[in-house]
């Protein structure tokens, strides 16, 4: 068995003890073709869910997002993409996010139930010195209320009373995503 599978089991086995109220985190069923395997796990693919944290203007949604992961986990960080994107400074068109964590501060001893609480925080403080959207950033930067009636529609049309029902009927119906969106031309935005 590959250490990334080891690793990934581990994760399984302690995430649901581990992960606070309102977060979530499966690995995805198999896929043959079009059909569903719901009985076989894709450790590789997990879908996850990361609620607004509570005082926040993102408080009452729960965002999905997809983590991918390679045969060089622990090693190499997962690729993390908000789906549907979300407009958002620090993600990307993609849906891919712009996290220290998941990047250049990447430790093989940081866990999903970690990188899923950095998302939270992520969303309401965001790191406007690395900018990854530029409308989401020139927004927040220029007009707090219009970016804050943004994300008001956001979390409206993300309500976390409906959040798991929107997951199991992805999952049943086979739409969930089996691999990282690529990242459009502009992901590499410059930023004045």
């Amino acid at each position: 068995m590959s250490r990334a599978i080891e690793r990934l089991n581990e994760e399984r086995k302690h995430i649901k003890k581990e992960l606070p109220p309102g977060f979530f985190s499966k690995p995805l069923p198999k896929k043959a073709g079009t059909t569903v395997l719901p009985n076989e796990l894709d450790l590789f693919r997990w879908i996850c869910g990361v609620p607004g944290k509570k005082g926040t203007i993102w408080e009452g949604c729960t965002l999905r997002v997809y983590m991918f992961f390679s045969e060089d986990y622990p090693a190499v960080p997962p690729k993390v993409q908000f789906d549907p994107t979300l407009f958002h400074p620090n993600v990307y068109p993609s849906g891919s996010v712009c996290l220290s964590i998941l990047s250049y501060e990447w430790k093989p001893s940081i866990t999903i139930k970690e990188i899923l609480l950095g998302l939270q925080i992520l969303l309401d403080e965001p790191n406007l010195q690395s900018p990854a959207q530029q409308e989401a950033f020139q927004l927040r930067r220029e007009d707090l209320t219009a970016y804050n009636k943004r994300i008001r529609a956001i979390v409206e049309e993300n309500p976390s009373s409906e959040f798991e029902k929107r997951v199991k009927s992805i999952v049943m119906s086979g739409e969930f995503r089996t691999c990282p969106r690529p990242p459009p031309k502009n992901d590499d935005v410059a930023i004045d």
